[in-house]
């Protein structure tokens, strides 16, 4: 039963080496080790706060991204209702300028037309007033194609002359 139950010499002997053994391990390793944990645990929670800090950067830029999309589709509503707009009064001012150009070719035309009637009113009169003038010519000649009715015309116009003056 020797190996149960070890002699005093072995005991003390085992236990200055345990002392020196940690006496060496608490002067060199441990304040090694412990640091190495420490930065291991600090290292970590760095990574935690940078994790959480580029969530919560990730979540900002996501809601800022809607923000900026939001507005972009309002400028965008606005830029197409503006479009509507000016579309419509370049319409509007196409037709007023059709409008006011159609009315002055009308009124071109209106005076242009009145001048060839007046123009072919003056015409008509002329060849009307030639005609009358043959007719009267020809009833005339056959009036006076005798030298007495001749006498007579000519004495018919003195008289009347005489009775104006």
């Amino acid at each position: 039963m020797e190996l149960f139950t070890p002699e005093f010499g072995l005991v003390f002997w085992m236990f200055v080496a345990f002392l020196c053994l940690y006496f060496i391990l608490a002067k060199y390793a441990w304040p090694f080790i412990i640091k190495s944990m420490e930065d291991r645990a600090n290292l970590i929670d760095k990574g935690v706060a940078y994790a959480q800090e580029a969530k919560s950067k990730l979540d900002n830029a996501k809601a800022e991204a809607d923000k900026v999309l939001a507005d972009a589709r309002l400028q965008q509503a606005d830029i197409l209702r503006d479009a509507a707009k000016m579309r419509n009064q370049i319409i509007e001012d196409a037709r007023g300028e059709a409008a006011i150009e159609a009315k002055k070719v009308s009124q071109a035309a209106q005076v242009s037309i009145e001048q060839a009637r007046k123009e072919t009113e003056k015409q008509l009169r002329q060849e009307i007033g030639e005609i009358a003038l043959q007719i009267a010519e020809k009833v005339i000649r056959r009036e006076v194609a005798t030298d007495k009715a001749q006498q007579e015309l000519v004495e018919q116009y003195l008289s009347e002359v005489e009775t104006k003056n």
